[in-house]
């Protein structure tokens, strides 16, 4: 088994925590001066409004399962990643994993606290609305393509058959 990078791991881990601080205290602002499903007009584009989502990613199965199920598969997800960032010696995979553990744990802890992730970022196109998501949400997607992007140059620097001595 691979030894960590002595830097990278705590350095993912804190940009884990910092993840997970950020989208507490934005989820706790919303929280405590936004009415559900009230829409708060910040451009054309874009509405701050509160939704609690008890599905999966956009809503997804909603009301199907119940969210401990949901929280306790994200955590095992979280466990993985963790192995992961710990066998890992490149820094973008150590910053995308560090992006998805901090978002993921975000909507774990909203899953326990109340059976549903908060939601409020809406941006739409008229009356067309993106389903709403939340801080973690918008780390996992970054985090995610970053490992995409990693995956990609990885792939691009090894050598192919034919270039093989």
């Amino acid at each position: 088994m691979p030894i960590a990078n002595s830097h990278l791991f705590p350095l993912s881990l804190l940009l884990a925590a910092d993840v997970l601080l950020i989208d507490r205290i934005s989820k706790w602002l919303i929280l405590t001066h936004v009415a559900r499903h009230e829409a708060i007009r910040i451009a054309p584009f874009f509405n701050i409004t509160l939704v609690l989502n008890s599905g999966i990613s956009f809503g997804m199965f909603a009301d199907h399962y119940a969210p401990l199920v949901w929280a306790s598969l994200s955590a095992v997800i979280v466990g993985i990643l963790l192995v992961w960032l710990y066998r890992s010696r490149l820094r973008l995979v150590a910053v995308g994993l560090g992006l998805v553990i901090g978002g993921a744990l975000g909507n774990v802890v909203d899953r326990l606290r109340f059976s549903a992730v908060v939601d409020f970022l809406d941006f739409h196109l008229g009356a067309w609305h993106w389903p709403a998501f939340n801080v973690a949400d918008s780390a996992i997607c970054v985090g995610v393509a970053v490992l995409c992007v990693s995956g990609m140059l990885e792939s691009s620097q090894r050598p192919t058959e034919s270039s093989r001595p």
